[in-house]
């Protein structure tokens, strides 16, 4: 007897072996790649110019225009405004301050000279910071400048390297205030679901170890050149990866509970849990994956970037849920689901469902009514996603509540011609200057022109209609700078540079200097904006069809059928639409907000599309697997109430980490969380709980033509 035990003690010990080795590999790979955490931010940039396609003019105008610079340069634009007209202790400050921002190092190069509004109420100073820094550390080294105004006078820090230095403080939040937020939503879902707090634990820390992971990977694909990374691409690799990692292990821990009632060993019920599992989890990632991989067709780098860098995720977030997690659980037995833990039963005995089960009921009761109702309601919610509005956003109006660049941009459009500060950049051959320069005046868009000149003292040369006649003595002996026989023309628009009107003076100038120098490129902020827009506005048109082809190849060959995923697909087409349509009464109407960047619905598609067939294959996968035996219609039955209550609860969680995203102070992080969460939990509930099932207990076993089931 002592021998049985003894062989009993060997084996359990040897079976635990593997379980122990895995967790520790993975936390391993936890304390190496936590660390990297605090490194992402160094191969991140914000810089919207960046991420545009090589061919666009905004891209080749700013690989281009430092050519006629000291050093490549982002302007910060520094704006004073008096409570009244600018006194002369005011002016003798404002004359001091050019040569005290040399010399404290706040400016690369020498800046523009003091500029006044014609009201004297305001005056300006562009400052030039080095492109190849933070320009939030350019942005405090003028702050310490500018500390003690005389009274009477308030400073603003805005334009390009303003706004940059805003939205790197917005994503400051990314690595602490998101991932305790994220957790610890997630946390108190898990306990409430699981009544335990052991169970919570153990998923939270395959969440981290996966991210872990994830960061790991993505920081060396970023620093090796392969991938552009910013904050937003970020923000949503760490909700994907945690919310992801967490919805498998919903899956997994309710395969192992069930097989802890039916097998007494643990190890046992490991093994079962994983064959119960793993194909549903792999088939699922597999397919976000395929999903988000169709971002590589965007014209924009950071769309393509968010493609291998959210499928790295998934990869790790599914290793991670069939290997850590188990492993864990393997070890821990019965123990991890304290105080309620699962009994192993002699005779299996069928739960009756409780709640799922009267869902199933009510479907198979009148499906063909359940499914009608519920698509018009979907399909109302839809048509408002006509009113849906993505042509862009403007740069002063991305950040939520107060902004000092936002502030000072107002401030510069109420005293100065709307685009002061930020003109619009033109390469163009010497030899057209003076006839773009009279079909620029002709434009009423363009307030004045000047021209690069490096012996100028101010830097540039007034031309045009605008300059003065004669030139200041000042400008004698200046030139404009040429670069292989081409010049770099400014236009100060009138209009401020993020607004529409701008955007419209752009492709007016763009034809209007194309028409003397067909090789005139056009580039500048709002140059930037309205490629980035057009840029975006052509991905929706390629990328959307190839997720839903991509997406419905494979649940073809998951289910092997043609009818069931060309209505799944279809369903939750309509489900993304309706999602929409909510969101735009919301954004319109509830928040106010001004519309939104094209890439939002994008996003909002991709997440929303990828992730909802997520749940259509948790519980398609298991509706065949019944259908086998028990026929389509009781299959379908079987399969909700069995998969209900682990899909509500894995859409719960992922519209609980989606939301999360909503304490980054931007409107795009705020609409992307709006959708996704709103999305998820309506396709979880509504979409997987009646419209799916309905439908398929209508139709019947034709859902599966043209395989056997069929």
């Amino acid at each position: 007897m002592n021998s049985t035990r003894g062989t009993h003690q060997k084996s359990g010990w040897l079976r635990a072996l593997l379980p122990a080795i895995l967790v520790l590999v993975w936390l391993a790979v936890a304390g190496i790649g936590g660390p990297y955490f605090g490194k992402i931010s160094e191969v991140s940039t914000n810089s919207q110019t960046d991420f545009l396609p090589a061919s666009a003019e905004s891209t080749q105008v700013v690989e281009r225009q430092s050519d006629f610079f000291a050093g490549d340069t982002v302007p910060a634009i520094l704006v004073f405004e008096a409570d009244s007209e600018l006194s002369d202790e005011h002016r003798s400050y404002l004359e001091s301050l050019p040569s005290q921002l040399v010399e404290d190092g706040a400016a690369n190069g020498q800046t523009s000279p003091v500029l006044y509004s014609e009201d004297s109420r305001a005056a300006e100073i562009i400052v030039p910071l080095p492109a190849d820094e933070a320009p939030a550390d350019g942005v405090e080294t003028i702050e310490r400048t500018l500390s003690t105004p005389p009274a009477g006078l308030t400073s603003y820090i805005t334009g390009p390297a303003g706004f940059a230095a805003s939205l790197g403080a917005a994503f400051a939040g990314i690595d602490g205030v998101l991932l305790l937020v994220t957790l610890a939503v997630v946390f108190v879902i898990l306990l409430a679901v699981y009544r335990s707090p052991i169970i919570p634990i153990i998923a939270l820390l395959t969440s981290m170890v996966a991210l872990s992971g994830a960061i790991f990977v993505v920081w060396n694909m970023a620093n090796a050149g392969w991938v552009m990374i910013n904050g937003q691409v970020q923000g949503i690799l760490l909700i994907l990866v945690v919310g992801s990692a967490t919805d498998y292990s919903l899956l997994y821990v309710a395969r192992y509970r069930e097989a802890l009632t039916l097998h007494r060993n643990r190890f046992d019920a490991t093994r079962a849990a994983l064959r119960g599992s793993w194909e549903p989890i792999v088939a699922s990632g597999g397919t976000v994956i395929a999903g988000l991989l169709c971002l590589l067709l965007s014209a924009l780098a950071s769309n393509k970037a968010l493609g291998p860098i959210a499928a790295t995720g998934i990869v790790l977030s599914m290793a991670a849920a069939l290997t850590f997690l188990p492993a864990a659980l393997a070890l821990s037995g019965r123990f991890a689901f304290w105080p309620v833990r699962p009994r192993y039963q002699e005779e299996h005995r069928e739960s009756p469902g409780g709640l799922w089960a009267k869902v199933a009921d009510f479907v198979s009761a009148k499906p063909r009514a359940v499914w009608a109702a519920t698509a018009a309601a979907l399909a109302v919610c839809a048509g408002f996603a006509l009113t849906f509005q993505a042509e862009g956003i403007r740069q002063s109006e991305i950040i939520v509540g107060q902004s000092e660049s936002r502030d000072g941009q107002r401030v510069l459009a109420e005293h100065f011609p709307g685009g002061s500060g930020s003109p619009a950049n033109i390469i163009i051959s010497a030899d057209a200057l003076d006839a773009a320069a009279e079909r620029l005046d002709a434009l009423d868009s363009v307030d004045s022109l000047a021209v690069v000149a490096a012996d100028s003292p101010s830097g540039t040369l007034p031309v045009g209609a605008s300059a003065p006649n004669p030139l200041p003595p000042v400008f004698a002996q200046a030139s404009p700078t040429q670069v292989e026989g081409n010049v770099l023309l400014q236009a100060t628009l009138t209009d401020p540079a993020d607004s529409p009107q701008a955007e419209q003076a752009v492709l007016d100038i763009r034809a209007a200097t194309q028409s003397v120098d067909a090789n005139a490129l056009v580039g500048g902020e709002t140059a930037t904006a309205l490629d980035s827009n057009t840029s975006a506005a052509r991905d929706l048109k390629v990328i959307i069809p190839a997720v839903l082809v991509v997406i419905t190849l494979i649940l073809m060959l998951l289910l092997r059928s043609i009818a069931a995923p060309l209505l799944l697909v279809a369903a939750t087409v309509l489900s993304f639409l309706a999602a929409l349509g909510v969101s735009a009464i919301v954004f319109n109407h509830i928040l106010g907000f001004p519309g939104a960047d094209p890439t939002v619905p994008l996003y909002g598609f991709v997440f929303l599309v990828a992730l909802g067939i997520d749940y259509t294959i948790f519980l398609m996968t298991r509706v065949r697997e019944e259908s086998l035996t028990l026929g389509t219609r009781a299959g379908m039955r079987k399969g909700l109430i069995v998969t209900g209550g682990v899909i509500t609860s894995a859409g719960i969680v992922l519209a609980a980490t989606f939301a999360a995203l909503a304490v980054i102070p931007l409107v795009f992080m705020i609409q992307l969380a709006f959708i996704v969460a709103f999305g998820v939990l309506l396709d979880a509930t509504v979409v997987r709980a009646l419209l799916i099932p309905a439908l398929i207990e209508d139709i019947g076993q034709k859902v599966w033509w043209p395989s056997k089931l069929s």
